[in-house]
């Protein structure tokens, strides 16, 4: 039964994770469903995240490894004083911008009192057993994913890399993802991108590029806090079935994305999301009477 959870917890992340549909929203509905709960499944979690890490490191290999030369030429040249924000090769200004849309991300560590961070208001949402956020969110998600793809269709002056504001904006898209079950994170940066005007194409591969440094902070930072607590009792097996199927469902997802986005077919899943929002808010209304 245990591995039966592990393969569909880890089908249900490597789909939602890349597809802009939100994997924190889902997996917090189907363990409401399922009656997942308790350090076990938060560990599953947590160790799913892998699965869908190394999905992208072998989709966008190429990029990671340009953008880490990169970073290195850019140490080089701080301590030999060439260091230049002038004539930035493509892959430059990527990286740049990347680091400038990690920004906002920290405030997820601000202290709001009683030991507790930001992060921890955000884990207690899809920790609980109402349903309901979940459900707003994903309405939220649907409003961004459908205002995006009309931005973008109606756009004459598309751009071809991300601007500092927009990558600011797009940080905070991620900063808001990362604290509500049911906002895509993908979904979120990707049609953020698109309505500061920047090529959608390129805003999916920015996308699970940036999100990786972001989603392995925060799987670093769940690992700590699992762990603080002492031993955690976790079966090997489902976790690395678990770990593999999120990674493969997950390759398959990067790559029906990207056909998806240049057939112009990305409103979709913002159609997906709406009808997914308001049965999960109509469920979890039920479920209060």
């Amino acid at each position: 039964m245990e591995i039966l959870k592990a393969i569909i917890l880890g089908i249900v992340q490597g789909a939602t994770e890349f597809l802009p549909i939100s994997s924190s929203g889902h997996l917090s509905v189907f363990q409401h469903f399922m009656n997942i709960s308790g350090e076990g499944s938060l560990a599953l979690t947590v160790f799913l995240h892998i699965g869908t890490l190394i999905a992208v490191a072998i989709v966008y290999y190429k990029t990671f490894i340009e953008l880490i030369k990169e970073l290195a030429f850019t140490i080089k040249d701080i301590f030999t004083g060439k260091f230049t924000l002038k004539n930035l090769t493509p892959e430059r200004q990527m990286l740049y911008m990347m680091i400038l849309s990690c920004v906002p991300l920290l405030l997820i560590l601000i202290p709001v009192g009683n030991d507790m961070r930001v992060k921890d208001i955000a884990s207690s949402f899809s920790g609980d057993n109402d349903i309901v956020l979940e459900g707003i969110c994903f309405l939220i998600t649907a409003a961004l994913l459908l205002l995006g793809t009309k931005k973008a269709k109606n756009n004459k002056n598309i751009q071809d890399h991300v601007t500092p504001k927009s990558a600011l904006l797009v940080g905070l898209a991620q900063f808001v993802a990362a604290c509500l079950p049911g906002v895509s994170r993908s979904g979120s940066t990707i049609s953020t991108g698109m309505l500061c005007g920047v090529d959608k194409n390129y805003m999916v591969r920015y996308s699970f590029v940036l999100g990786t440094p972001a989603v392995l902070a925060a799987s670093l930072l769940e690992f700590k806090d699992l762990f603080s607590g002492g031993e955690v009792a976790m079966q090997p097996v489902p976790i690395i079935i678990g770990i593999i199927v999120a990674a493969v469902v997950g390759i398959l997802s990067i790559k029906l994305l990207e056909m998806l986005v240049k057939t112009d077919r990305f409103k979709f899943f913002g159609y997906y999301c709406l009808v997914i929002g308001l049965i999960v808010v109509i469920l979890g209304t039920i479920e209060k009477f």
